[in-house]
């Protein structure tokens, strides 16, 4: 076998590896357990095993290297040279020619692509000779690998042409394989990793596929050219100049090619793509006729997939036009799926986020439209509120009768305009928060037109704590006002150069005192921030996470419910498979990617049992962090987790446990069964979480300003508020009610609503507004009505 590498390029364990590959009376030499430790494996040095694996046969004693290297390089980036990519491709050559061989296309475009320097003649013959053995097959699969490496072989004949797809590209898709085909080999590599060409040895899609892409040139101008030639299609069908057929409007391979070519133009923020994208979007999601069907609902979801990959606030306002316009309800139901997931990625994509419409709303947040005589107030606050006046100014609880009567469609839209309001505010806020661990910053210039002189952005950002640089490269903490900022004493901060840096407060990098008079400043003010800053959880590192070092067990060992735990973890960005009752549905590692991409959040859970009432539970196991390092996922030291980093993602895992967790849930004492019960009898009065510490420190500034103040007491754990019958504590974290002297569980069903009478609230906490209203409910005790609260009362007597 030709060396792929010289042998003082690799690593002792890598060349021991390697014999036992290569040599075959190396195959009873020892190696250490058997199991192929790739974490003593560089990226290169897996690329150089990998080719000799191929190699191998089935049957030979060293199958179990070529398994578990197979198996590193679908969770990591293997790098190849030249040598080693020419290598794998002389390997599957040999391959192809077992009875038990694919010859695997998608893989030797992997090993192109993942080349780090130019090939030898060699690969290309063996391209060639890969290209004319798979043609040679009946059925041909990977069309786009195909291509590649025909290019790669010398270029595409007329033989194998006709064995790739089977019929003829069509207008589109053709025109995309003849501009990379002219590019080169590397380009139709791009051009099928793209394609989403995979198998089960495939190595892990290259995270830069997509920008390679869209730094070709040739690519870019295709894309705008692909997406003019689909629009102008759709114009042609809803003129009635081409017959209309529902579902025909573009063929299969079309429909791929436009969604790459959406991919593209949205990752570039081509200038161009809004005025092309909303008209095909509206084209292909209606009948040019008065059917529920529509030209294309295939073109339609993927241009809705790409939008969420890579979303701007116009392409999500064209298909949210889109929506509005198309009559097919399954084009509803699943629009309104991708539309969620647009608004969440949106927040991932500050540098187009911030590029808000204002929607009419002026500098003082409200927009003001006369309908029938009548005023609508559309008011940004912490929400977006819709009231009606009367011509003489007096406000009125519900739209007036005449206008509902003969205004329809104008109250639907004003509607529609609260909504999108409220998804603005929330896209803004998100991307804010999210740049948390991005480390954003922003130019003041930005901050100002951007975001402070938009009546959207402004009732975000005047509600937080921002910090300024100043020439020391000290940063201020200021609070917006109406003409600039103030510190938090009052004083007035000149307004700031245009390109001085401006970034979020957050509490990780204040002092105890500073977070204290934060606190208490926006409690007098009133002043309800869009998500916690100055009450924010911070999680620092334990001594006993500095033990385990690799992973964290401060959230393990919950009982969950997992229907819940699921649905919250899809709903904050995390990836994860659903578990169930079901070979292989017993674990799984959740994951979320942080934003800027360099680090990754683990969290390990397991499936338990499901109760006879159908709830379904899980348990709760270890944090862990990855560190992107080349293209793949490395484990990282706890201890070498940048500190905002850790944090943040624990207090999501904090959260995932704390909304979740059994023992937040009043009915399960009454199940009939003591499955779980030690835990949630421990759980539910337990040591307080950070979440339930920050719940904490809120009450003590928000209870001495309501009438319970004469009638409650916080301890290190409960609210304990005193009735008029008897004395309850209530748990800061799940909430639950014990009465004493005897410690009776009380159990009272959560209620939709909040406090009785109207309090304050410094941010959005369901667990504390449940808080409140229990107690403002207990210290009223005689007054309840509800029997099987009064039941309990009077056993507890």
């Amino acid at each position: 076998m030709t060396a792929v590498l010289p042998d003082a390029d690799l690593s002792p364990y890598a060349a021991s590896l390697l014999r036992l590959l290569t040599v075959p009376e190396a195959a009873d030499e020892p190696v250490a357990g058997r199991v192929v430790d790739a974490s003593r494996l560089s990226d290169r040095e897996l690329g150089v095993l990998l080719a000799a694996a191929y190699r191998l046969l089935p049957v030979d004693p060293a199958h179990w290297v070529k398994l578990g290297v197979m198996d590193a390089c679908r969770q990591r980036q293997p790098a190849f040279t030249p040598e080693s990519c020419a290598a794998m491709l002389s390997a599957l050559v040999n391959d192809v020619a077992q009875p038990w061989g694919s010859g695997n296309p998608v893989l030797a475009v992997s090993a192109l692509l993942r080349c780090e320097g130019p090939l030898p003649e060699e690969a290309g013959r063996s391209a060639k000779k890969l290209v004319r053995a798979l043609g040679d097959r009946h059925r041909v699969e990977h069309p786009y690998a195909l291509s590649a490496l025909a290019g790669l072989g010398g270029g595409l004949t007329s033989w194998i042409e006709s064995k790739l797809h089977a019929r003829s590209l069509p207008g589109i898709a053709r025109d995309e394989a003849a501009v990379m085909s002219a590019v080169g080999p590397i380009a139709q590599a791009l051009l099928a990793e793209a394609s989403g060409e995979r198998t089960y040895q495939s190595l892990p899609p290259l995270p830069d596929i997509w920008q390679r892409l869209a730094d070709l040139p040739e690519y870019a101008s295709f894309a705008h050219r692909a997406l003019d030639a689909a629009q102008r299609r759709v114009a042609d069908i809803q003129a009635g100049r081409v017959p209309y057929q529902a579902d025909a409007a573009f063929e299969r391979e079309e429909v791929g090619t436009l969604g790459r070519a959406v991919r593209v133009a949205l990752l570039r923020d081509e200038p161009w793509v809004s005025q092309l994208l909303r008209p095909l979007a509206l084209g292909v999601a209606v009948a040019p006729t008065a059917a529920r069907t529509a030209p294309s609902q295939a073109l339609l979801y993927e241009v809705a997939r790409a939008v969420a990959a890579f979303p701007t606030p116009e392409a999500l306002a064209a298909l949210r036009a889109a929506r509005a316009a198309a009559r097919h309800k399954g084009i509803h139901r699943q629009l309104d799926r991708e539309l969620r997931k647009i608004e969440r990625a949106l927040g991932d994509r500050p540098d187009v986020a911030f590029r808000l419409p204002d929607l009419g709303f002026g500098p003082d947040g409200v927009r003001t439209v006369t309908v029938g005589g009548y005023d609508a107030v559309v008011t940004l606050s912490h929400d977006v509120d819709l009231t009606w006046r009367r011509p003489d100014g007096k406000a009125l609880a519900v739209v007036p009768a005449a206008v509902r009567r003969d205004h329809p469609d104008t109250v639907k839209e004003l509607r529609d305009l609260v909504k999108q309001a409220r998804a603005q505010l929330a896209t803004v806020a998100r991307s804010l928060e999210l740049g948390y661990t991005a480390g954003t910053t922003l130019p003041y210039r930005r901050w100002r037109d951007e975001l402070a002189a938009n009546g959207l952005g402004w009732s975000v950002v005047r509600r937080l704590i921002w910090e300024v640089s100043d020439p020391s490269g000290r940063w201020r903490p200021v609070l917006p006002t109406g003409d600039g900022f103030a510190e938090l004493d009052g004083t007035a901060v000149p307004e700031p150069d245009p390109d001085v840096a401006i970034r979020l407060w957050h509490p990780l990098h204040a002092s105890v005192e500073e977070i204290r008079r934060w606190r208490d400043e926006l409690t007098d003010r009133e002043l309800r921030q869009p998500f916690k800053q100055a009450f924010r959880e911070v999680y620092l590192l334990t001594p006993a996470e500095q033990q385990t070092e690799t992973y964290s067990n401060r959230f393990a060992a919950h009982i969950v419910h997992y229907r819940q735990l699921y649905a919250l973890m899809r709903g904050r960005g995390w990836t994860c498979s659903r578990l169930g009752p079901w070979d292989g549905g017993d674990t799984d590692d959740a994951y979320r990617v942080l934003p800027g991409g360099a680090w990754r959040v683990g969290f390990r859970h397991d499936y338990r049992d499901e109760q006879p009432d159908g709830v379904e539970c899980a348990s709760t196991d270890r944090v862990w962090f990855d560190r992107r390092v080349g293209g793949s996922w490395r484990p990282a030291p706890l201890a070498d987790v940048p500190a905002i980093v850790l944090s943040e993602a624990m207090r999501d895992v904090d959260l995932f446990v704390s909304v979740t967790s059994i023992a937040a849930d009043p009915h399960w004492m009454d199940r009939g069964d003591d499955l779980h019960a030690d835990y949630w009898r421990q759980a539910s009065h337990a040591e307080l979480t950070a979440t339930a510490q920050t719940r904490r420190a809120t009450l003590e500034r928000i209870i001495p300003r309501t009438k319970l103040a004469d009638r409650c007491e916080l301890t290190e754990r409960h609210l304990v508020v005193r009735g008029q019958l008897n004395t309850y504590r209530i748990h800061l974290g799940s909430g639950n009610i014990l009465m004493e002297p005897a410690n009776t569980y009380l159990c009272i069903v959560p209620a939709r609503r909040g406090p009785q009478e109207s309090v304050f609230l410094p941010f959005e906490d369901d667990r504390l507004a449940l808080i409140l209203s229990k107690a403002f409910l207990l210290a009223e005790d005689a007054r309840i009505s509800d029997p099987s609260i009064v039941a309990q009362l009077r056993a507890a007597r």
